[in-house]
């Protein structure tokens, strides 16, 4: 009797004290991420797509009188911007598309811990591509600057907020597919649903404000009027975390969009960080209270 009634007991102890610390956690999931090509050649291909297309645009943009290189430094981010979507959402949702996820939570049956270490995962690893963007996008704009005389100082006037709001969009968007992976645990319809609420709402929303696609007067278009009362639509657009997340790479003078709550670039980060927050949360509920499948 004393055997049988002290085994359970001492098997419940011995795995109390094998459960790994969330250091553990977080290191096998570092070395998860970091060990597979895909995120790598994600990388890759944000770093390269946000310099090239910045040096277009800046090229492109030279020519104008009141050409300002900085003003193109984010210009590549329009579509540099997929990569970390891409990449946080292959994390997300990786291990419940290859069945990993099986030992992982067997492992840490809590899962919650598993959760927070790839967000940090992502995070840091998003970090990583989003300097290295920006860095490109600071390249790209040097020959449309050399090429008017004009000097590049990035310490001067909105450009050190620019920059650093260029890295924490890029993070965010990365954080924001992770949250939607793990949530709806499969690729396609996460990835899906990521492209809907960064790029294709917001256009919709855009181009249904638009004076132009209401049969408006095109000089209408000519500067966006401050004192215009915010509309449902514009409303509604800024904030979705695509649109609210682009703020972040505005400088604060700019000015809201036609029709939209002026915002900022620190309410539209907070913005997309509440979408983040928020969908993680209800990654973690889900996780806790389903069986995972």
């Amino acid at each position: 009797m004393t055997a049988t009634t002290a085994t359970p007991r001492a098997v419940e102890g011995l795995s109390a004290t094998r459960r790994p610390a969330f250091a553990r956690v977080l290191a096998s999931e570092w070395t998860k991420l970091v060990s597979l090509r895909s995120p790598w050649w994600t990388a890759a291909v944000t770093v390269v797509v946000g310099g090239v297309i910045t040096f277009l645009s800046a090229q492109a943009s030279s020519g104008d009188p009141g050409f300002e290189p900085v003003d193109s430094l984010s210009s590549g981010l329009m579509l540099a911007q997929l990569g970390p979507l891409v990449l946080g959402v292959l994390v997300g949702a990786g291990e419940f598309r290859t069945g990993a996820f099986r030992s992982t939570y067997t492992t840490v049956p809590r899962r919650w811990p598993v959760l927070v270490a790839q967000s940090l995962a992502v995070a840091g690893f998003a970090l990583g591509t989003a300097v290295l963007t920006t860095v490109a996008s600071v390249v790209g704009i040097l020959p449309a600057a050399a090429s008017r005389d004009l000097p590049v100082d990035l310490t001067a006037g909105d450009a050190p907020a620019l920059v650093l709001g260029m890295v924490l969009f890029l993070v965010g968007l990365a954080l924001l597919g992770h949250a939607l992976g793990a949530l709806l645990r499969r690729t396609v319809p996460a990835l899906v649903t990521a492209l809907i609420l960064v790029m294709i709402l917001p256009i919709a929303l855009l181009m249904a404000s638009d004076p132009l696609v209401a049969g408006g007067d095109p000089a209408s278009l000519a500067a966006p009027d401050p004192a215009a009362a915010p509309t449902v639509v514009g409303t509604l657009n800024v904030l979705l975390p695509g649109t609210a997340g682009g703020l972040l790479t505005t400088s604060a003078s700019s000015g809201p969009m036609d029709g939209s709550p002026d915002l900022g670039p620190v309410g539209g980060g907070l913005v997309l960080a509440a979408w983040i927050v928020v969908l993680l949360a209800a990654a973690a509920v889900r996780l806790r209270t389903r069986d995972v499948r």
